[in-house]
């Protein structure tokens, strides 16, 4: 026996007007007018026999009938979108569009595309180096590798990595001005990229806060701070996934046993409905693959890196995040 389901459209009218709190917002979404919207609603109501909206002040808000169908109608649609997806884009072939944390993308990811290239030759990719929390649900967009919280919602999430900071120096400024102490940092310039909470919490771990008074530049992110310490323009945080490719080869050193674990995260982040797309997947699989082989090599002492290092608990400050 057929089982009898509400039209599309009131039910496309209903899932947009949840999702906004709103009709008008709704109607945009949808491309239709607000009357449309609003009368494709009361459709559905009067098809189940029961109230899904009630008006608060100038927004909506679902009734528990509403609320208990909204689930439902949402993993519907969010299924339907992908199934499309997987039939308009196989996963051999077609253009991904990745939002990556510049330092993250210039240090860690492009050296190593070499390997997701040869793997998928079809596939082009369109990076763009940003920490934009808008990124999340940009339509031109299909992943985000991000550093945060883990605090979006309505998309998928998983985290990625977390970090350790440590200062950072190249071996140049080192030996024309040793650093034999944290107090000999009294003689550098601290290089960094968000508003100074992060070097905050490692002199905080150090217990020499006092030298926070101490010369500093804003370089706009980490990545710029990380080259303007390779070039000896002073110290900078460099943290357990970006700075490590650096330290291996010299080009930086790290004068301190001291780490502290950074506040936030890497997390791997995309819309529910691009999930389940062939080309994401391949895409996050080889994200974490490639992950999992350098930890794989993390074991094994790299000249100018320091392997083992004191971990102590985060100190959280209130500020901007930086975006590594």
């Amino acid at each position: 026996m057929t089982k009898r389901l509400p039209p599309l459209n009131p039910l496309r009218a209903f899932e947009a007007t949840a999702r906004h709190g709103s009709l008008t917002k709704a109607a945009t979404e949808l491309n239709v007018t607000h009357g449309a919207v609003s009368h494709q609603i009361k459709a559905l109501e009067q098809s189940l026999g029961v109230k899904l909206f009630e008006r608060v002040g100038q927004r909506v808000k679902l009734t528990p009938h509403g609320a208990e169908l909204l689930p439902a109608v949402s993993t519907a649609f969010d299924g339907i979108a992908a199934a499309t997806q997987r039939m308009t884009r196989p996963a051999s072939s077609g253009t991904l569009s990745v939002s990556c944390v510049p330092a993250l993308l210039l240090l860690w990811m492009t050296p190593r595309l070499g390997s997701f290239m040869a793997q998928y030759p079809d596939i082009r990719l369109t990076l763009i180096p940003s920490n934009d929390p808008k990124d999340l649900r940009a339509p031109n967009i299909d992943v985000c590798v991000h550093y945060g919280d883990g605090s979006w919602t309505d998309c998928w999430m998983r985290k990625w990595s977390g970090l350790e900071l440590f200062p950072v120096v190249s071996p140049t400024l080192i030996n024309n001005r040793p650093i034999r102490s944290v107090r000999d940092l009294a003689d550098h310039v601290f290089l960094h990229g968000d508003d100074g909470r992060e070097w905050h919490t490692w002199l905080a771990a150090a217990d020499a806060l006092d030298l926070e008074r101490g010369r500093r530049h804003h370089l706009g992110d980490a990545r710029m701070a990380t080259e303007a310490a390779v070039h000896g323009h002073g110290v900078a945080l460099g943290d357990s996934v970006t700075a490590s490719a650096l330290l291996a080869r010299g080009m930086l050193v790290a004068p301190f046993s001291l780490s502290v674990p950074a506040v936030d995260d890497f997390y791997v982040v995309c819309r529910n409905e691009m999930r389940a797309t062939p080309i994401v997947q391949v895409f996050i699989d080889w994200l974490f693959a490639e992950k999992a082989a350098d930890d794989g090599r993390a074991d094994a002492p790299v000249a100018g890196r320091i392997v083992s290092r004191r971990k102590r608990p985060a100190l959280r400050v209130m500020g901007g995040k930086s975006a590594s």
